[in-house]
């Protein structure tokens, strides 16, 4: 009997059509039959394509009515493989509805398991199973949820995964024995998916809650592409190639492509060339070969994407593979990058604006001044030997988001004053984002820039499971503390560093739970961020409302 290994995993929703990504364990055709109002349904077909000697296809159904939640089911050679017989819900597909507000939810950072006393004991309540419930329960569904970086954890993966591959690698030569517990392939990397979205109540949310993704750092390896010196050093590593071949190539299968319209995956020349080829080692190789250039080229690959829902638009920005790491001239993106951002940012109609980078561009001061200060004495201000040093620290404390490429955190602040100073301005700027492993919510106030008309604010949730231990916890409590904050930025001057005209001040949190957050977003321009915190009730992961806030002090129809 055929099956389905992962997924469905609901993916691209509009207001008439809807992509569904699946694994299977057998080739074929894939239909998705959608179930329209009365007894008529509506039916998207592909072929599966296969990649790794595993069965992957991404069904289109169009077609759909707007503003309707309708149930749906996969078969695959005729016979159905979705829904399985178990306890939760038919999974659905709800179209947009014209005029009606927003609801996206997001996070980042997320370690596999299930629910047990083991897995919580080691990462805590699982974020994501507990919105499962809160839906089963007839909570809000979010129209979209966004993960933001850190959906797998190749770096540092579980116990039992270790397990597999000391199992998988016996007998061969001992090789590098610094990754020899870490991920090296695409086929390693499948294990990692099946294990973070196999347990029930995720696989259930993935399969009815549309998700756009993004990836980051632990997704390939810890501080990756950090600097140049980084890129130097693990660029000689004998793992490096297969470990960065198996990580695009499994990204671009099971996260990226499903970021993508319908138009837009019509016009996806790789795509195109996979299901053009016959033979399936000619097709590994062409896959492979995308990979690696995406790698050594970042201008051969475009992991940005962008989505209008309704009147939002969230432009989803890749912070991690694109940078520029040319000491003395450092960008989180590169010049055709950041062009692209700009260009869909400044697109008229938007009356609410998400920015999701995987990094805070807004955070903590207290880091703030230490990646900024870090970078300058890295680019040689006090000289080789104190570049060394800071270089060293660098790597050590992950100093590498946007305050560390500080070019791109000024190119940034230029566009928010841009965008706030325009005549048609968007009521709210949002930058949404993850990586840190703590949550809060800032508000950004930029000269000539009114915040009762345009509101920014930075919102971060991280983790969804994988909490910081205590004494990283206290570290980042100290580093914002007002004394420190002031040596930090002491340094930065000194060092040369100055910032550009913004500034920034957290008005809730910092959190260290595992939760999610929400941003509820109305056409006549109320935003309102929903902060929750995972912990258990009667024994089940279950959502606690830590707050709610208005951001733009409007009230909106919901």
């Amino acid at each position: 009997m055929p099956a389905a290994l992962l997924g469905p995993v609901l993916r691209h929703v509009d207001t008439s059509s809807a992509t569904v990504w699946v694994e299977v364990d057998v080739p074929g055709v894939v239909h998705v039959d959608v179930q329209l109002p009365g007894a008529s349904c509506v039916r998207g077909s592909e072929p599966t394509l296969t990649l790794h000697g595993h069965h992957f296809a991404l069904v289109v159904v169009e077609g759909l009515p707007s503003g309707q939640a309708l149930p749906y089911t996969v078969s695959l050679e005729g016979r159905q493989i979705w829904p399985p017989v178990w306890d939760w819900p038919a999974s659905e597909i709800r179209t947009a509805a014209p005029g009606a507000p927003v609801r996206l939810a997001f996070g980042s950072c997320r370690r596999a398991g299930d629910d047990g006393e083991e897995s919580t004991r080691l990462v805590g309540v699982d974020a994501l199973s507990a919105l499962a419930r809160r839906l089963l329960q007839g909570g809000d569904r979010p129209d979209v949820l966004l993960l933001a970086g850190d959906q797998v954890y190749a770096d540092d993966p579980n116990p039992g995964i270790v397990e597999r591959l000391r199992e998988r690698n016996a007998g061969r030569p001992e090789g590098a024995p610094d990754v020899r517990d870490e991920i090296g392939d695409f086929e390693e990397y499948t294990w990692l998916y099946h294990e973070t979205w196999g347990p029930d109540p995720v696989r259930w949310l993935l399969s009815t809650v549309p998700t756009c993704m993004l990836l980051d750092d632990h997704d390939l390896r810890d501080d990756w592409n950090t600097s140049d010196v980084w890129r130097t050093q693990v660029g000689k590593r004998p793992w490096w190639r297969d470990r960065v071949t198996g990580a695009f190539a499994s990204y671009w299968i099971y996260q990226h492509l499903g970021n993508l319209s319908p138009a837009d995956l019509a016009g996806d020349r790789l795509l195109r060339v996979l299901r053009e080829t016959g033979d399936d080692a000619e097709r590994d190789a062409v896959l492979d070969e995308f990979a690696r250039t995406a790698d050594t080229h970042p201008g051969t690959a475009r992991w940005s994407f962008s989505r209008d829902l309704g009147t939002t638009r969230l432009v989803a920005i890749d912070s991690r593979c694109s940078r520029r790491l040319t000491p003395g001239a450092r960008y989180i993106t590169d010049a055709a990058e950041w062009d692209w951002v700009r260009g869909q940012a400044l697109a008229p109609g938007a009356r609410h604006l998400l920015l999701a980078t995987t990094l805070p561009p807004f955070l903590l001061h207290g880091i703030h001044h230490a990646e900024t200060f870090d970078e300058a004495v890295a680019d040689g201000r006090f000289g080789r030997r104190a570049a060394g040093w800071a270089e060293r620290l660098r790597q050590a404390a992950d100093l590498e988001h946007w305050a560390a490429f500080h070019r791109s955190f000024r190119q940034l602040v230029e566009l928010l004053g841009e965008l706030g100073r325009r005549p048609d301005a968007p009521a709210s700027v949002l930058l949404l984002s993850g990586d840190v492993h703590c949550s809060y919510t800032a508000q950004v106030r930029l000269p000539g820039v009114d915040p009762a008309r345009t509101a920014v604010h930075q919102l971060v949730m991280s983790p969804f499971r994988n909490p910081l231990d205590r004494g990283m916890q206290l570290a980042n409590r100290l580093l914002d503390r007002r004394p420190v904050r002031a040596v930090l930025r002491g340094l930065a001057l000194l060092a040369g560093v100055r910032e550009p005209d913004v500034t920034w001040q957290v008005e809730h949190g910092p959190w260290f739970e595992n939760g999610v957050m929400t941003v509820v977003l109305d056409p006549d321009g109320a935003a309102t961020v929903e902060v929750d915190h995972a912990g258990r009730c009667q024994g089940a992961p279950r959502l606690r409302r830590t707050v709610t806030v208005s951001l733009t002090g409007r009230r909106g129809s919901v």
